[in-house]
């Protein structure tokens, strides 16, 4: 087996046991069951919001750590935080104790960001798109499996929804064992992407060429040698050259904002949508959201790799963005579905939807922004969007949501300005595709025009 490909299994078992658990599609029925002493308004409003808050503030610095100690410390150590976790969810009850594991699920997803560019510092760049595919599945089928299996022993009464938090425990253990036998890394791509070797000194003297700074006369204090930056500040100018070269690009702007906005929007619907389904009246005497959260992960995958193959040299970018505003206009109807019925079934149906709507559209997003990128600063880029989507996300939380928020609205309202949310990002940029449109037209007729004078 090549050597890549034994990297790239190795990392495919720990990202499956690491995205492995059968507690998350009960979560919201787990923390307003009978085992915690909190209210359905206080984990909606006291609760989620500060693991959106703990994600956005830690983002960056889990980013910068990661990259300086070179990945596999601080998967270690995003693993053990896991542990911390779900463990502290199975003894603790209160108020502020919820509060306190939020803050380390902040730093758990935060530290996604050392899973997905752990691959790239191992393999060569040719092999990129492979193990790009092969790491996301196994994500994929983990939360799959975990979601059946949920669905499995809820549907049969096996065990009650917090014992399912065992279960997620046990796989983060062995994720954290799995761990240790990642490879260990050597390079990074900012702080450790140069090779650390003692450079060679012209001497004026003699012109020759001497190794080392021991060989190097007194006489010779005239010599130009060019300083040498140190390891921080050769990482923050790397740093800033790709963020100066992706943002100065204007193509990369337009698909970063899309990509913030509509990963904001879905991760704000992703968090509180168990919050509606446990607020409706007609509640099913079996909770379907093992089911819902494989089927969920399973369409998904099929959106993400049918907008790949659609993508591939089929669509223009002026077309990619109309695309873009019409399925977002769709995602904002499935969110509406999902909150307006009182049909718990069609509220499934609504955000399973909503779910493959997004797949399709993000990973098209991703794919224009990786053509107008260079392949170093697809991590930065990734992680800046990501930072401003939580940036957006915080604000709307705190508007719609949090207990400061003046609104005052229940949770079926606070969907409803989610489904608008996306509703208005859709008519933006379907508005920019036509001013688009009628600019490339006008451009042309003035050509034809001067071609005939």
């Amino acid at each position: 087996m090549e050597s890549w490909l034994k990297v790239s299994c190795v990392l495919c078992i720990f990202g499956f046991l690491r995205e492995f658990h059968p507690s998350d599609p009960y979560h919201a029925e787990i923390l307003m069951g009978e085992w915690y002493q909190v209210t359905q308004d206080e984990v909606n409003r006291f609760v989620y919001p500060v693991g959106t808050y703990a994600y956005l503030a830690l983002l960056i610095f889990v980013f910068l750590m990661t990259d300086f100690l070179r990945y596999k410390p601080v998967i270690i150590a995003n693993i053990l935080t896991g542990i911390f976790h779900w463990g502290t969810l199975i003894w603790t009850s209160t108020l502020p104790g919820l509060q306190t594991v939020e803050v380390f699920y902040g730093f758990y997803h935060a530290g996604e960001v050392a899973y997905y560019s752990y691959i790239y510092a191992q393999v060569d760049k040719q092999y990129y798109p492979r193990v790009t595919s092969h790491t996301r599945a196994a994500l994929l089928v983990g939360k799959l499996v975990a979601g059946l299996l949920a669905q499995l022993v809820i549907g049969l009464d096996w065990m009650n929804y917090k014992q399912l938090l065992y279960i997620t425990v046990s796989s983060q253990v062995m994720a954290l064992l799995w761990a240790f036998s990642l490879p260990k890394v050597d390079k990074s791509v900012y702080f450790h992407n140069r090779t650390e070797t003692i450079k060679d000194v012209i001497t004026p003297d003699t012109g020759g060429l001497e190794k080392g700074p021991e060989h190097v006369k007194a006489e010779v204090t005239d010599a130009k040698v060019t300083p040498i930056p140190s390891k921080g500040v050769h990482a923050l100018q790397l740093l800033w050259s790709h963020f100066h070269s992706a943002y100065t690009n204007s193509l990369v702007v337009q698909w970063s904002l899309w990509y913030a906005m509509s990963l904001a929007g879905f991760l704000q619907v992703t968090t509180y949508m168990q919050v509606v389904w446990k607020s409706f009246e007609n509640e099913p005497t079996i909770v379907w959201n093992g089911a819902v959260d494989a089927a969920l992960t399973l369409l998904s995958a099929v959106f993400a790799l049918l907008a790949g193959y659609f993508h591939a040299g089929r669509l223009s970018s002026s077309t990619s963005m109309l695309s873009m505003a019409l399925l977002s206009i769709l995602e904002g109807g499935c969110v509406l579905l999902a909150c307006w019925t009182s049909n718990i079934y069609l509220s499934y149906l609504g955000y399973v939807l909503c779910g493959a709507l997004f797949a399709f559209t993000i990973t098209v997003a991703s794919s224009e922004l990786a053509s107008s990128l260079l392949e170093d600063s697809f991590a930065l880029v990734f992680g800046f969007n990501t930072f401003v989507a939580l940036i957006l996300q915080v604000i709307m939380t705190f508007v719609v949501v949090s207990e400061n928020a003046n609104l005052n609205l229940d949770v079926f309202q606070q969907f409803t300005v989610y489904a608008f949310y996306f509703i208005v990002i859709g008519v933006l940029y379907f508005v920019a595709f036509l001013l688009k449109y009628v600019l490339s037209c006008f451009r042309k007729s003035k050509l034809i025009i001067k071609d005939v004078n």
